[in-house]
């Protein structure tokens, strides 16, 4: 828990907030941290099942605080930099991080949705907003491009000449435009109920289930179909021979059996 971003873990789902309301949650250099370094430790407990992701006060997040971060120039561009071993830099960690949790991570959107915000939403498994969320690819406004992981995830969701539209233009549009060109999962007048309610679907079946089905996905969906296959083998067979499987082959946590933590991710 940092004074950016709050974590609350409740019968196994973790409740995680961006906690700087007063700034509409725009990402500073202290949030960026947090949101780095929080899934690592979210992996780390293998009784969580699902995380939550949302913003205080008025929106969900409103993109990178350009004046906070411009006060620091030299972090900045040390932020940019990464080693060659390394697949992400401080900017893209903050959001490829939570793609990388073994967990279903589940966005709720509301207010505004803008540029690192929206890249942040768009790393999630599932993203629920209100119909009147505003959205926006926002760093076409200020003559630069998406550069926190957006470049993949919006090209798993929208075709290209959408995502070129988009980001060319900044468009500002709303969550029932966004249900429509595919960008989020679901809308409801209250996303956070219907993500809870998403969320009591999603922790009723195997943990070790949900977590190869989020690897699978995740590296085959650009593979070629032989690779694609053999991790589709190599995920089953450890998946056949984990205590889990015999659980949900009882009914799972219905039959009276709790699930076993997880032993995939």
């Amino acid at each position: 828990m940092t004074d950016r971003v709050r974590l609350d873990v409740r019968d196994g789902v973790a409740q995680v907030t961006l906690a700087r309301p007063d700034k509409l949650n725009a990402i500073d250099f202290a949030m960026l941290d947090a949101l780095s370094r929080l899934p690592s430790d979210i992996a780390g407990d293998k009784e969580i099942r699902a995380v939550v992701l949302r913003g205080d006060g008025d929106a969900f997040c409103t993109g990178l605080d350009f004046a906070s971060v411009g006060k620091e120039p030299r972090r900045a561009v040390t932020g940019l930099a990464k080693l060659p071993i390394q697949t992400t830099n401080l900017f893209q960690k903050a959001c490829w991080a939570w793609r990388e949790l073994p967990v279903p991570v589940l966005a709720v959107l509301h207010g505004h949705c803008y540029g690192g915000g929206l890249q942040l939403a768009l790393a999630a498994d599932f993203r629920v907003a209100t119909p009147d969320c505003q959205m926006s690819i926002m760093e076409g406004k200020f003559g630069l491009i998406p550069d926190m992981t957006g470049s993949v995830t919006l090209r798993e969701l929208i075709p290209m000449d959408l995502a070129k539209y988009l980001t060319m233009t900044a468009e500002v549009f709303d969550g029932s435009r966004a249900l429509e060109y595919g960008l989020v999962t679901d809308i409801a007048d209250d996303p956070f109920a219907a993500a809870e309610t998403m969320v009591a679907k999603l922790v009723d079946r195997s943990p070790d289930s949900l977590a190869a089905t989020k690897k699978l996905f995740h590296e085959t969906w650009t593979a070629s179909p032989r690779s694609a296959f053999w991790t589709e083998t190599v995920l089953q067979a450890r998946l056949v021979t984990g205590k889990n499987h015999k659980i949900a082959r009882t009914g799972g946590g219905r039959s009276g059996l709790s699930w076993v933590p997880r032993s995939l991710g």
